[in-house]
């Protein structure tokens, strides 16, 4: 029974392998707008992961500078700009990652 299991499923993959090579030639327009539409979807998808990450590496910082001062109020200064420098770093990446998403589409 177990090596008729392993036929059966062999034989379903090599008909799905089978399906593309059957297909029309003459379906390359309407797979080009598919395309198109996946790509937009994607960068949507992707710049919405980058821009969501960014913001909570923001907060983490901002957090972790609050605590920092609160900690040693004497070096509130030095503190404030390395967090000012991590914050914009944060935001170029962001911001990389929207010029990627242009570029793309």
């Amino acid at each position: 029974m177990n090596k008729l299991k392993h036929i059966f499923f062999s034989v379903l993959a090599l008909a799905l392998m089978a399906i593309p090579a059957m297909a029309q030639v003459g379906g390359a327009a309407d797979n080009e707008s598919t395309v198109n539409a996946y790509k937009a979807i994607a960068a949507g998808i992707g710049f919405g992961i980058a821009a969501g990450l960014g913001g909570l590496a923001q907060g983490k910082i901002g957090a972790a500078a609050v605590e920092g001062a609160a900690r040693n109020p004497g070096a509130a200064g030095t503190v404030q700009t390395m967090m000012i420098i991590g914050l914009a770093l944060i935001e170029s990446l962001v911001l990389l990652a929207l010029v990627i998403v242009f570029a793309k589409l």
